[in-house]
């Protein structure tokens, strides 16, 4: 799969982050047959799992096959590169993952870790949702996700301007006013 560019196949890679916690539930899931077949007949032909802290190993892959290749580690001093690279990230819900992903335009599924208590992200991810900026899964659901997405639908993410609030703190500390 993935288009051919002049005789070469095209990469998209999906990119999956935990950050630094353990969520081995989406990793699992992530791994299950009928996701890689589900993104794999989207046109995806590389699944890259970034598994913090988790102790499950997703079954490594090099798609010779005809399947989806799939490689994973635990941590990297920057995951920057991969959010570039990819064509979709799947992340759980840290709003720094949440946030850098959306900065870079890039389209967005968070899955939601219902095993954390408080869990607080969720209200996050679900309100960008519901904003159409990405597309929210718990891991039950997220192969149905990524079944009936839709990237055209989502809305182009820009951050507001923290100006005001800048200025309102300013000089609530007394700072002199900036001209």
């Amino acid at each position: 799969m993935g288009e051919a560019r002049d005789g070469v196949k095209v990469k998209r890679v999906v990119f999956i982050t935990v950050g630094t916690t353990c969520f081995d539930a989406l990793v699992k899931v992530a791994d299950s047959q009928e996701v890689k077949d589900e993104l794999y007949r989207r046109g995806y032909t590389d699944l890259l799992i970034q598994m913090g802290r988790g102790s499950y190993l997703p079954t490594k892959s090099t798609g010779d096959d005809g399947s989806l290749a799939v490689d994973y580690f635990t941590f990297s001093s920057s995951i920057a590169d991969h959010l570039r690279s990819a064509s979709l990230v799947i992340s759980h819900a840290g709003s720094g993952s949440i946030f850098e992903t959306l900065q870079l335009g890039k389209p967005l599924i968070v899955v939601v870790n219902e095993d954390l208590m408080d869990n607080h992200q969720s209200e996050l991810a679900e309100e960008l949702a519901e904003r159409k900026h990405l597309y929210c899964a718990r891991p039950l659901t997220l192969h149905q996700t990524i079944a009936s997405m839709d990237l055209n639908s989502l809305v182009p993410y820009s951050p507001g301007d923290a100006t005001p609030v800048a200025k309102l703190i300013n000089r609530f500390l007394g700072f002199p006013e900036e001209s």
